[in-house]
């Protein structure tokens, strides 16, 4: 189901509380809501639909993912960049790296482990932020 996007700063300053296989609708839900916002939209947390979970959904090309539990496990090629976000107003400055690597749960709740690089390692780490009560 698609759902309203969320632009109440206050949700977005709360650490996520750790998901369960009981929350496979926000899953869904959050994929659906990233599908309806493709055309302005590369990454959703579950906190912008207004659910305290720690979900994310990410946009690659015609591809969308579920990262469930993300932890970002390493991380190199600090570099300074500018991102907006559709939960907030404007743009703001931010620290990020050019590789990452993850550990998450998959939408079937499987355990996987991920290294990702450039634009998608950006987009995980900016979701991921709003997992951890960081707004940017």
């Amino acid at each position: 189901m698609v759902r309203n996007i969320i632009k109440d700063k206050k949700i977005f300053g709360r650490k996520a509380k750790p998901a369960t296989e009981a929350d496979q609708e926000i899953v869904t839900d959050l994929l659906d809501t990233l599908r309806a916002n493709r055309e302005i939209c590369v990454g959703m947390a579950a906190n912008m639909i207004g659910i305290n979970k720690s979900i994310i959904a990410v946009a690659v090309g015609p591809f969308q993912f579920a990262m469930i539990n993300p932890v970002i496990t390493k991380m190199s090629g600090e570099y300074k960049t500018e991102e907006g976000c559709l939960s907030l107003e404007g743009t703001r400055l931010c620290t990020r790296y050019e590789e990452i690597e993850v550990d998450y749960l998959d939408s079937n709740f499987q355990f996987c482990h991920g290294k990702y690089s450039g634009w998608t390692a950006q987009i995980i780490q900016h979701e991921i932020d709003h997992c951890n009560g960081i707004v940017i």
